[in-house]
């Protein structure tokens, strides 16, 4: 009998698991996501600004493992997981395990602000960047109708969060504003188009090293962003967003880039979370089971290194999935290999040849980072097809400072009965 591994989420952690034990003749393996696609969640915010398609860094499941001869996939959401019967409940059916792996990733953290959670734009997922776009552009379909007397809310795109997503949006919109909206709207003067990005400490970036802070701050300045510090956001009623320094802006656009929280499963091991993440061994066991695992951003790891746990990256996730496949095809648990992080670097792009860099050993800023970024995340994108795709929009922009895929694309209401 084969051992039937399910895979609950096919983010990079979950994906890289299954990639690594494609073919595995031992194993029956299930993925399972409430998706039919893998998300290249790093370019969300191309496709939230008009850069790129969505489908050039969305991936279907079933053309990923079309050729596998032992991976199958369900599209369904998993609701409950009943561990004394090795089973998992989904939306539209039962699934029974050997081993299970958790890598259901993590969602926008709106810290309990259920007033912001309505109304503020969250990017974690697809949809997602495409109701930005959508919202974005018909924002200034509004201003072009309406002219000087236009909501001053509809003038003001504000920005939560200043780490890599808020500051990319940020230098996204912020080019957007110079180079094409004015081609898109001739007769409209954008000069009063604030792009605000708000941060709750004194530097963007806090997570990378100072020169990294300060050369992103100079760059976000050079693009006229406004760069608000030490302010937290306390409330937003779609209209007007208001902070605990008692400053306010009236705005009808804002994007939440301000965190992330694990996508926990309900009611499943409660006890052992640590900020919304399963804790976790060395080996991704989940505690209190010897046949459940998490991986990515949903598993909680300390280790001498990392005493308060991973940072949830895309590279602790792939590094993570990897790690646990080599364990699996192991003969005896015994010759299993805990995992050790290497840190291999960070990155953050902030327009047209303004990037910021940190690898171990050293640190470079400006047009050089900016091209090994844009490498790097080529490499990373899947298929051919779609590095071809992506390439090809990159270049036309870097060349006409434009792109031609400002499409606002909103599901129809009609019912579908309804002929």
């Amino acid at each position: 009998m084969r051992e039937k591994i399910v895979i609950i989420g096919g983010g990079f952690a979950g994906l890289q698991l299954a990639r690594n034990l494609n073919n595995q003749g031992k194993y029956k393996v299930m993925v399972i996501d409430k998706m039919n696609h893998h998300m290249f969640q790093p370019l969300f915010y191309q496709v939230a600004t008009g850069r790129i398609e969505p489908s050039n860094i969305s991936f279907p499941f079933r053309k990923i493992f079309q050729r596998s001869k032992n991976i199958q996939f369900r599209m369904t959401e998993v609701k409950k997981i009943i561990p004394s019967e090795n089973k998992v409940i989904g939306d539209d059916g039962v699934f029974t395990y050997d081993k299970l792996v958790i890598a259901t990733g993590c969602k926008t953290n709106f810290f309990g602000n259920q007033k912001m959670q309505n109304l503020a734009l969250g990017m974690k997922n697809t949809q997602e960047a495409i109701t930005i776009r959508n919202h974005i552009l018909m924002t200034f379909e509004k201003m072009i109708i309406e002219r000087k007397s236009s909501d001053d809310g509809n003038w003001n795109l504000v920005i939560v969060g200043s780490g890599p997503t808020g500051v990319e949006l940020a230098g996204a919109f912020s080019e957007m504003k110079s180079h094409i909206l004015p081609r898109d709207y001739p007769r409209m003067n954008f000069d009063d188009l604030n792009i605000v990005l708000i941060s709750a400490g004194d530097k963007p970036l806090e997570a990378m090293s100072q020169e990294s802070q300060d050369a992103a701050e100079d760059y976000l300045k050079q693009l006229g962003v406004k760069f608000l510090k030490n302010e937290r956001v306390t409330d937003y009623d779609g209209e007007v967003i208001n902070m605990a320094s008692g400053n306010s802006i009236p705005t009808n656009n804002v994007i939440w880039a301000a965190g992330v929280t694990g996508n926990i499963i309900d009611d499943f091991n409660k006890e052992n979370l640590v900020r919304n993440r399963y804790i976790v061994n060395r080996y991704n066991q989940v505690k209190g089971f010897d046949n459940i695992f998490a991986i990515g951003d949903i598993a909680y790891m300390e280790t001498p290194k990392y005493p308060q746990g991973h940072p949830q990256v895309a590279n602790v996730a792939i590094n993570q999935g990897k790690n646990l496949a080599k364990n699996f095809k192991k003969d005896s648990e015994k010759d299993w290999t805990e995992y050790e992080y290497i840190d291999r670097g960070s990155m953050a792009t902030i327009g047209k040849h303004r990037a910021v860099v940190d690898l171990p050993k050293f640190k470079f800023q400006g047009f050089l980072a900016w091209y090994l970024w844009m490498f790097l995340h080529l490499m990373l994108i899947l298929s051919v097809r779609n590095k071809l795709a992506i390439f090809f929009n990159w270049m036309w922009s870097y060349i006409n400072k434009d792109s031609s895929l400002r499409l606002i694309i909103a599901p129809s209401r009609k019912n579908p009965t309804e002929q």
